[in-house]
């Protein structure tokens, strides 16, 4: 599986965003997919996420501000963000967990990453 994060930018404060997460490969095998970001001088942090069911969860700083969702046609996860706030600014990256079978019917659990995509929130 290949995902490509796309949408930062810069934006000033209260401002919006919309980032995408585009992934290529073997895209049935996906079982979720996560939005992360990393501050500077910061460890990476999980965000938002969206399970195959359609379920989502949100870190507690952006609970009613960002919004995940999925268009499957597209093969696209994205991540809507609102009242954006300069403690936003981070690089956002994508992730997707897959699950596959082997040829002996083993499960096998993986998990790719995009490149990521900044975002910056200007006071």
């Amino acid at each position: 599986v290949q995902l490509q994060a796309s949408g930062g930018g810069l934006v000033q404060a209260g401002g919006s965003l919309r980032l995408s997460c585009v992934a290529s490969g073997n895209i049935r095998s996906i079982t979720s997919t996560e939005w992360h970001r990393q501050a500077p001088g910061k460890e990476r942090k999980l965000v938002a996420d969206i399970n195959r069911g359609g379920s989502t969860s949100y870190e507690d700083s952006v609970k009613g501000r960002f919004t995940i969702s999925r268009d499957n046609a597209k093969n696209t996860v994205y991540l809507q963000m609102y009242g954006l706030k300069p403690e936003d600014t981070a690089v956002y990256y994508c992730r997707a967990h897959t699950l596959s079978y082997t040829s002996s019917g083993e499960p096998e659990v993986a998990a790719y990453w995009g490149k990521g995509t900044q975002v910056t929130v200007s006071s």
